[in-house]
Parts: C-alpha cells; structure tokens; sequence
C-alpha cells in the first residue's frame, strides 16, 4: 500500500487544518522570531560571562608604561572579584586592578554624543586598608617601610623622567601640600599608576582612595597582541600616547602579570 499526500496540509508543519495557505504571521511575531529572540540570547549570554566569569580590557593611555602599553588587552577573570566580595581571598598589594574612580573624578567620555561616561582605570594596587602610605621625593613608603619600585624607576631613572620634585612626588594627596601620609580607610584601596614622569597618573594622589565595591577585576594575563617591538622610548615632557617611540626586534607578548618583588618583601607588614 502506498502513502499518498494529504491534500488539506493538515499534517504540514506551520500550515493549520482547513487552511491550507497558513494564517499570515504578524510583524511582531515575525520581529520577535527573527531579531530580537536570537540576538537577545546572544547579547544575555555575553552579559553573563563578562559580568561573572571573564572578561578583556583594553589599556588605553601610558599611565601604566613600561609594564603595560597602550592598545594592549588584558584578561580578567571576573569571578574573582565575585569571590572576594563575599569574603573568599582578597586583592594583594601589587595587584593590577581595573576600576571606576570615586566620585567625579576622571575623565567623561562622550558616546556618539548621545551621553558622557566615566571610563574604567587600569593601576596597581599599593595599600591596603589600614595601611600607612607616604611618598617622599618620589619613593613609597608602606607602613614606614620603603618599597623597592625598581619594576618600574627603572625605567624612568633611565630616561631622566623620575619625578621627585612637586606635589605628586611628595604627596598622597595632590590638592593637600600636607597631605604627606594617610592611612588607607576601611574599605577602601589607595591606588597608582607605574608611571613616574610628572603627572604620568592620575590616580589616588589625585582622587582619593578607591572602594573595593569599584573594582572590576584583576588584570592577570595580557593576550593581545601576541607580539611586541623589545623597545619602548618615552619622551619626558609629554605623557600622551604619541610620547611612546617602538623600536627593536619583535617578541613574544604574552605574559602573566605577576606582583612585583618589592611588595612580596613586605608582605605582613601592619602599621
């Protein structure tokens, strides 16, 4: 016995019985099928990851320079920050931090004019709550002990860039000639950058200390680009992105972003 085709197209997919021709589906329904359903998973899906369990940043800027360059991404793994925030571990001196600057501060940037935002900021965590901070002529002081800041004096001692002289050499607080120490609020991270030409970064010598609930992540691992020039040459008197001249052979960049050695000396510090 053979099949033979139902002429209604009652047993057709999207077609009902007595109707062989299928009711017209409206645009709403068509929108929601097409667009906005896929898309929406997609956009919620990406939402979820990047909030939760990882995400890249892109540094923009030098205040960061020698140890992270403009242009390149950095990961973070979100669920960290997650973790410490209901009390498992903790951000450590040393630490790259990605985070919203308090308040007002920092820079608004404008989205296709429709409104301004603030942007995230990239620098290293120095002090802790309750930790003692003091900045003379340049050098750190952690909790009335120096921090050795040759991963990144270094540099700048090299190329004559070292500031010791001014507000941002010799103070915690850049708008208080005082303001020479301060001790790290509960909550809260006193926050620089590895820039040390003058004005290089603006960071909690200029803003305040940071809080905790600010922070984004931690930048672990840079993965873009996979290569970079050995050499990087500032010029002093500027500290835009065109200050930077690349040179040398090319290498390989990728890199964990380890905690310097100056703060694994002083790890157990109190003040």
């Amino acid at each position: 016995m053979t099949d033979i085709e139902n002429p209604t197209g009652a047993d057709k997919p999207g077609i009902a019985p007595g109707n062989q021709a299928g009711a017209p589906e409206s645009f709403g329904r068509k929108l929601w099928r097409e667009v906005i359903k896929p898309y929406g998973e997609a956009i919620l899906f990406a939402v979820v990851i990047t909030t939760f369990l990882f995400t890249l940043v892109a540094v923009d800027g030098t205040s960061m320079m020698p140890n992270l360059r403009t242009g390149e991404r950095v990961f973070i793994p979100k669920y960290e920050t997650w973790l410490h925030r209901v009390g498992i571990g903790s951000f450590q001196r040393g630490d790259i931090l990605v985070f919203k600057p308090p308040g007002d501060a920092g820079d608004r940037v404008s989205f296709l004019g429709l409104w301004n935002y603030t942007p995230f900021l990239i620098k290293r965590l120095i002090g802790l709550p309750g930790d003692k901070i003091r900045i003379d002529k340049g050098v750190v002081f952690l909790n009335d002990k120096q921090l050795d800041q040759s991963f990144t004096t270094d540099y700048w001692k090299k190329r004559g860039c070292w500031e010791t002289d001014g507000n941002y050499a010799n103070n915690v607080d850049f708008n208080n000639n005082d303001g020479r120490s301060l001790t790290v609020p509960a909550g809260q991270y006193f926050m620089m950058g590895d820039n040390r030409n003058v004005g290089g970064s603006q960071d909690s010598r200029f803003f305040g200390t940071v809080p905790m609930n600010n922070v984004s992540g931690r930048a672990t691992f840079v993965l873009w680009p996979f290569v970079r020039q050995t050499e990087a040459d500032y010029t002093c008197d500027s500290n835009s992105k065109t200050s930077v001249k690349l040179s040398g052979e090319n290498v390989g960049n990728w890199r964990i972003l380890q905690r310097p050695d100056g703060f694994k000396a002083l790890e157990g510090t109190t003040p």
